[in-house]
Order: C-alpha cells, then sequence, then structure tokens
C-alpha cells in the first residue's frame, strides 16, 4: 500500500558544524524510510536562523515551524514530528 503524498519542508538550521551535519542525515533518513515527498532545507546564515528565534543549534524546523534547538534528534524522534 502506497502512502499518501506529503508536501513539507524540512529546514535544519546551523551553520554546519557537526552536529547540524547529523541533524541534516538524520532528518533525510527519517523522510526517506517515511516516504514522503519532504524538501530539506539548510538554513546557516545568522540573521536567518535568528529570524526563526533560534538561539541554540542545531534546530529542526517543519513548514516554517520549530519543532527542536539546541539537540540532535534522532530518525526516529524526526519521524513522530513528520507523520
Amino acid at each position: 500500500m502506497q502512502r499518501e503524498v506529503i508536501e513539507m519542508k524540512v529546514e535544519i538550521l546551523g551553520t554546519g558544524c557537526p552536529k547540524c551535519k547529523k541533524l541534516t542525515a538524520n532528518a533525510e533518513q527519517a523522510v526517506k524510510e517515511l516516504e514522503i515527498a519532504a524538501e530539506i532545507v539548510k538554513v546557516t546564515q545568522i540573521s536567518d536562523i535568528m529570524n526563526y528565534g533560534v538561539m541554540v543549534t542545531p534546530a529542526l524546523a517543519i513548514d516554517g515551524a520549530v519543532k527542536s534547538a539546541g539537540k540532535v534528534l534522532s530518525a526516529e524522534e524526526i519521524k513522530k514530528l513528520v507523520s
């Protein structure tokens, strides 16, 4: 059975540190495992990150809403947020 196609935007907010890269990899894994249509975008400019009200990176935003800041969510944790 094919899952319903869900279009969403997943944003990784961070400057490119190892934790940011790990969060990106976990987000990509979660999207792939759930077989959903999602655009994963990296937001690296400090001014853009601050526009989200985020003071601690890495952070994860889904469709413009910050879901996590200051920690690297696992793929399983991300799957719960996007499904």
